[in-house]
């Protein structure tokens, strides 16, 4: 879930005309392996969806990309028993017209918050925190730490004042966009401000939370955010294209990422921005089949105990129709998992149990089109087609 700075200027999303590009030629059928030197697991390509699903999915995907001025887009969807579909339309790069692909590394933004999460409740399966422990437990001068736990964090129910919707902080970031903040800075900006409600009553989406739990898994573990991460979920989970920045580097190759949360509110490219301000909540790097790989992770448990895993999945209401918000994930329309955005690009990577399908959307912009994240209007256009009782429509939180 999107959670930049509240500031969103209403300059149109309509770009010059070439990023409209043609859709790459990137064979569904052979899933991109070649370009990244990788096979399906069980080392063999499965077939694609068809002709007729596939050339349904190439005109929605290039029907939204189009409208919503979006530069590029990639997609990975892979459904058993019918097959896969892995492509890219759009370009990597406005100025070189360089075209989008299915091999490059993106700014995962929110989805950060799965693997935070996911460190988290290893530490429970641990013992070595509890879920209904008070955060004032572990970080202290957290207003009204006392009666806010570490379960009203993960679920968006802890009653702070979201730190990136402070006005100071939205001139101090846009300011200086290269500009590395410290947790404790962050924090900083939305303890000066009243809570918003008391723990535990109302849903908001709200990155001092995230940023909260990361401190609570340094305090514990007496090891940086980073390295436990690493540790304990990357190298479990084989995700060797997956990382924790320490600042603003990016490895190749990555598309150039395109914004307009800026000062002026005019498009800039933010590829090269420090994304530290998001740090615990949402600055991680990924690719495309890292994030197949992990959408299953997630959603089935793999790296929990099985009775922490029904934690993480006690989804309540969000106050967006179809869609409810577990510890660090939510469920949308039968699809669980979670979605990122940071200035520049976008990200959804969700799973849907009742088909043991996968779907993976990744785009270099996060600029709206009609007040709709651009990437929940690729992954709604992707499932109106594929799984119609399973439409993904998670609607854009109020800023």
């Amino acid at each position: 879930m999107r959670r930049t700075p509240s500031r969103r200027v209403l300059a149109a999303a309509l770009l010059v005309a070439s990023v409209l590009a043609p859709m790459a030629a990137i064979p569904a059928t052979a899933d991109n392996a070649a370009a990244v030197g990788r096979h399906d697991e069980g080392g063999e390509h499965p077939p694609g969806l068809g002709h007729k699903l596939t050339a349904r999915l190439d005109a929605a995907i290039e029907k939204v990309r189009r409208q919503a001025a979006i530069p590029g887009v990639a997609v990975g969807l892979w459904m058993p028993g019918k097959g896969s579909y892995v492509r890219a339309t759009g370009v990597a790069d406005k100025d070189t017209g360089e075209p989008m692909t299915t091999d490059k590394y993106i700014r995962i933004g929110s989805e950060t918050k799965t693997f935070t999460a996911t460190a988290l409740l290893e530490l429970v399966d641990d013992g070595r925190v509890g879920l209904d422990d008070p955060i004032s437990d572990y970080v202290h001068g957290v207003p009204g730490g006392h009666r806010i736990t570490l379960r009203h964090l993960a679920e968006m129910r802890s009653g702070l004042f979201p730190y990136s919707s402070d006005a100071d902080f939205e001139h101090d970031l846009l300011s200086d966009p290269s500009r590395t903040f410290t947790p404790e800075e962050l924090l900083a900006y939305g303890f000066k401000h009243k809570n918003t409600a008391a723990p535990g009553k109302v849903f908001e989406y709200n990155n001092s939370n995230f940023v909260l739990l990361g401190l609570v898994i340094e305090k514990v573990t007496g090891h940086r955010l980073e390295d436990v991460i690493h540790k304990r979920v990357l190298r479990p989970a084989h995700l060797h294209r997956t990382l924790f920045p320490e600042g603003a580097e990016f490895p190749e190759p990555h598309p150039r990422g395109y914004t307009n949360q800026t000062l002026s509110g005019e498009v800039a490219d933010s590829t090269d921005w420090n994304p530290s301000w998001a740090w615990a909540a949402g600055a991680m790097i990924s690719d495309l089949h890292d994030l197949r790989r992990w959408a299953k992770i997630v959603a089935t448990g793999e790296l929990l105990s099985p009775k922490t895993q029904a934690e993480r999945l006690k989804t309540l209401p969000t106050g967006y129709p179809g869609t409810s918000y577990g510890l660090g994930i939510f469920e949308s329309g039968g699809w669980i998992g979670h979605n990122g955005s940071i200035p520049g690009y976008e990200t959804v990577t969700v799973y849907l149990p009742s088909k043991k399908a996968t779907l993976v959307v990744m785009l270099n912009t996060d600029i709206t089109y009609e007040g709709k994240e651009p990437s929940s209007l690729v992954a709604r256009a992707i499932t109106e087609i594929v799984t119609p009782k399973n439409v993904y429509d998670r609607p854009v939180p109020t800023r």
